[in-house]
């Protein structure tokens, strides 16, 4: 499926060709952190179909607990999270789920990792009340 995404400003923009069925959503603490939220949702995308379109990102190496170094890319006018890749040569991009005009489409994630991560009332959120749009007041 291709997809074309942005940054809030429209700074930084982009196409992919990503697989629907591979959209994946992390709760790890890492996650939780950079995405200001309780989860983060990517989709990969193969390096030779995504394709920057307009601005350069700036990028933040991110070592893990395990020593392992990705790259996090980013607007660096407005902030917004654009994906993670290796260091060097990388095979696929992360691509960040709500950077995607067509991530409506995309459907329902096929897997979660870092679930000893999950907040515990995640799987409540259907009881909780809320407003189609902005509340008033």
């Amino acid at each position: 499926m291709k997809v074309e995404g942005r940054c809030h400003c429209g700074a930084v923009a982009f196409e992919a060709e990503v697989d629907p069925a591979t959209v994946a959503v992390c709760h790890c603490a890492d996650c939780q952190k950079q995405s200001g939220s309780a989860f983060r949702t990517n989709v990969p995308a193969s390096a030779d179909r995504f394709h920057l379109l307009k601005g350069t990102p700036r990028r933040y190496i991110k070592t893990a607990d395990s020593g392992n170094r990705r790259v996090h890319a980013f607007c660096e006018n407005c902030g917004t999270p654009i994906y993670a890749c290796a260091i060097e040569n990388p095979q696929t991009y992360s691509l960040r789920v709500g950077t995607l005009d067509q991530r409506q489409e995309l459907g329902r994630p096929a897997r979660q990792i870092w679930t000893k991560r999950q907040l515990p009332w995640l799987h409540e959120l259907d009881t909780v009340p809320g407003v189609e749009g902005q509340p008033k007041g």
